[in-house]
């Protein structure tokens, strides 16, 4: 099975270039499934039903989320309606679920797992990772899975690193999304696990982390907060990642 999973796409200008560029990914590389990490498509933070609706009509299957997830107000009635999970890790009375089991038809059943770090995120309250996906492995010990995926939206490659080497052998890929840069460290780990530090961002990458960049070289002379705008010119990039699990491979496709 082919499994193509997509970074963070970012606002207007990343929503755009993934319809571009996707259907011919899909075509050429013979995409059996697509994920991709949500949280940034509605105005750079969070996501909507409109923008969720236009990303699967251009042929993603699923998304993964992060930590701005619930940014735009009144979305959370809407989650359960969708193929969207947000980080497990988030406190249990929030809406949505944090896993799910996609039937993949004449590939079995596909768990996908959704975490966030801890490292850096100071602001946010949320359990702890290693324990949470142990509790969601259990939980499903017994269970028909073909393929197990986990989407770590984290800030730090330590903490990323160490998720992957503790579930080694335990589940198929570890892929890490939220810093928007990529990373060139995919390998299959000693005992099998497929994993990547992060897939990237998909969007205007003449900015810094989607945003105009002079709005964020101003925070750091002034040391005050800024407004943020989402950069709608420039160079476009396309961060993905394609596992093959036959091969037992993942490849980078970063158009």
């Amino acid at each position: 099975m082919k499994i193509l999973i997509i970074g963070d796409i970012v606002a207007r200008p990343g929503r755009d270039f993934t319809k571009e560029v996707l259907p011919g990914i899909i075509k050429e590389h013979k995409v059996d499934f697509t994920i991709a990490n949500a949280e940034n498509i509605a105005h750079g933070r969070g996501v909507t039903k409109k923008t969720l609706e236009e990303l699967m009509h251009a042929g993603v299957d699923f998304f993964t989320s992060g930590d701005h997830v619930f940014w735009q107000k009144g979305f959370e009635e809407d989650m359960g309606t969708f193929p969207l999970i947000r980080p497990a890790n988030f406190p249990s009375n929030l809406p949505g679920d944090g896993h799910a089991v996609v039937d993949a038809g004449k590939f079995g059943n596909i768990l996908i797992i959704n975490l966030m770090g801890r490292v850096s995120f100071n602001n946010q309250l949320v359990d702890d990772p290693f324990r949470k996906v142990d509790d969601i492995l259990e939980e499903h010990r017994d269970k028909d899975i073909a393929y197990t995926i986990v989407d770590f939206h984290a800030e730090a490659t330590s903490e990323k690193a160490a998720l992957g080497f503790y579930l080694d052998g335990r589940v198929d890929a570890v892929v890490g999304t939220h810093t928007h840069v990529p990373t060139c460290d995919n390998r299959v780990l000693p005992d099998g696990t497929l994993f990547i530090s992060d897939i990237g961002m998909t969007g205007i990458i003449d900015s810094v982390l989607g945003v105009e960049k002079d709005i964020i070289i101003q925070q750091f002379l002034s040391g005050m907060n800024q407004r943020f705008e989402w950069e709608n010119t420039g160079t476009k990039a396309f961060r993905s990642v394609l596992l093959d699990t036959q091969k037992g491979s993942m490849t980078r496709i970063d158009l």
